[in-house]
């Protein structure tokens, strides 16, 4: 690894780190710039997985007073389903072909942007309507399949992420992206870890955007902070249509 690439990759990874505190879809970032530096496609996968899950862990201790505001067992529970997802995705990117699955990522992204869009709106027909958001039932499911695909391909995780709790209730924002990045973390070790016992990992690089990684995620967990509910929604959805563009025109 040249220090060009090195310093490529570094602030790929800090930048990745403050985006996924942020909005989500750190890992567009980290994966490009591992294949660029000549790192085989599936490896820079789960090289891009290992970078930016200590992200996650400066962006969760960086929102940790909104998650003191959630009910612990509601914490512990979710935490089981994003690990138990994690290593189910994990496990199917490992044994098929990535090809398939890459195909409908663009679909996926742009899903989960224009339901992110449309959350306030779809909670408040649920309710006039249905007499009710989604319960604890859809939020579980949602939840379990969005961490297999965030084990399986990170790339617009936390886009998904924001867009399952926009869509079954969660009206705080702050308390939103909070969960976002507590979820992404567990799912991501877990993930990372069936990846390392599979020797899919290239740990050079992984090591130096690890670090570059944390900082980010902390430093954009106090910039989500004081930004307004309004421009926090900004970001996830420009994010989202951004990904979504770049994903079709790689197609």
């Amino acid at each position: 690894m040249t220090l060009t690439d090195g310093l490529l990759l570094a602030s790929a990874a800090f930048a990745a780190g403050v985006l996924n505190a942020i909005a989500g879809g750190g890992s567009f970032l980290t994966f490009p710039a591992l294949v660029f530096t000549g790192v085989n496609p599936i490896v820079a996968n789960a090289t891009s997985a290992v970078a930016v899950s200590p992200g996650y862990l400066g962006s969760t201790l960086g929102m940790r007073d909104e998650l003191a505001r959630v009910p612990p067992h509601r914490l512990r529970m979710e935490a089981g389903i994003a690990a138990a997802g994690g290593v189910v995705g994990a496990l199917l990117l490992l044994i098929t072909p990535a090809s398939a699955f890459r195909a409908i990522v663009p679909w996926l992204l742009l899903f989960a942007t224009v339901v992110f869009m449309a959350g306030p709106r779809c909670v408040r027909w649920l309710a006039e309507h249905r007499g009710g958001v989604p319960g604890r039932s859809a939020r579980t499911w949602g939840l379990l399949a969005v961490s297999v695909y965030g084990g399986y391909f990170n790339g617009g995780l936390g886009i998904l992420l924001m867009a399952l709790y926009t869509v079954t209730g969660e009206s705080r924002i702050h308390t939103a992206n909070a969960l976002k990045n507590l979820n992404s973390l567990v799912l991501s070790l877990l993930s990372v870890a069936t990846f390392a016992l599979a020797g899919a990992i290239a740990w050079g690089p992984a090591v130096l955007m690890m670090a570059a990684a944390t900082a980010g995620g902390y430093a954009g967990a106090h910039g989500a902070r004081r930004l307004p509910a309004a421009a926090v929604r900004a970001v996830v959805i420009g994010t989202g249509i951004v990904m979504s563009a770049v994903f079709f025109w790689r197609g």
